[in-house]
């Protein structure tokens, strides 16, 4: 038994090592880049070579994890890799606006309810089932996408409120609420951060493949599987983006406004 065991791990190592082959192989076109930027003096050889060995170990490391995990019937699992992806995300959107107390957590909290509403839209009607090899890789799309559009929103409704803060305390002292004093602010950074999205959707499959549908096609499946599953991915990023967007605006007003309804001078002093 204990050697049959040995076998099966030494064949699970070496079919590893050799898969590992072409990935090692592509890194000859990151060689030339690092190459490029010593020639034109960019000084980016030292942040692309750390950038590319962290992304080899990430993904190395994240692959061995999710092995484990897809072959785990345990719900937990799930929960807990997205709870993971979740908090990761919510740290680097809230760094983005680092100027915005607590902005981590309402980064978090907004790409939480984003997804988590998106993601049981899918899961009630079908379009995937609960299990780890679906969800898992669903939610790391989603999360990505509100990660970047929470973090743009973010920062620049606070820029914005800055700039036109007197436009702004005018309507207020009008007596205006908070949500009526900023709503071409929060149109505009919701617009702002959204267009990249949208743009995207308007044109994929015109001039690139998106990974998921390339991956499908690398893989052996049908364009018509692949484009299948590639028109649920772009429904659900947009939807979850444009849902977490929306609910951070709502969330950053606690930070943005005293009780009073007075725009928080410590918010918008510094730069």
């Amino acid at each position: 038994m204990e050697s049959s065991d040995f076998s099966a791990s030494s064949e699970f190592w070496l079919d590893y090592l050799k898969g590992m082959l072409k990935p090692v192989a592509a890194t000859a076109v990151v060689v030339l880049a690092i190459v490029l930027s010593f020639v034109q003096r960019l000084g980016l050889e030292g942040e692309m070579a750390y950038s590319i060995f962290r992304s080899f170990l990430q993904l190395s490391i994240i692959g061995f994890v999710l092995e484990f995990i897809f072959t785990q019937k345990n719900a937990a699992w799930i929960l807990f890799a997205y709870l993971f992806m979740v908090s990761v995300a919510g740290y680097t959107a809230g760094q983005r606006a680092k100027h915005v107390p607590r902005g981590k957590i309402i980064a978090g909290a907004s790409i939480l309810m984003g997804t988590a509403i998106t993601m049981f839209l899918l899961v009630a009607l079908k379009v995937f089932p609960f299990t780890p090899r679906y969800i898992i890789p669903v939610a790391g799309m989603m999360v990505g996408n509100a990660m970047t559009v929470t973090g743009v929103t973010i920062k620049k409704l606070r820029e914005d409120l800055k700039i036109q803060k007197s436009l702004v305390e005018t309507a207020l002292a009008l007596g205006a609420t908070p949500r009526q004093a900023t709503q071409r602010q929060v149109r505009r950074s919701l617009v702002i951060a959204l267009s990249p999205g949208l743009d995207n959707a308007k044109t994929v499959g015109l001039i690139a493949l998106p990974g998921a549908m390339t991956g499908l096609i690398m893989g052996g499946a049908s364009p018509l599987e692949a484009i299948q599953l590639q028109i649920v991915v772009m429904n659900m990023l947009v939807g979850a983006s444009i849902i977490s967007g929306i609910i951070s605006t709502y969330l950053c007003w606690p930070v943005f406004f005293t009780n009073a309804y007075q725009l928080e001078p410590r918010v918008f002093a510094s730069d």
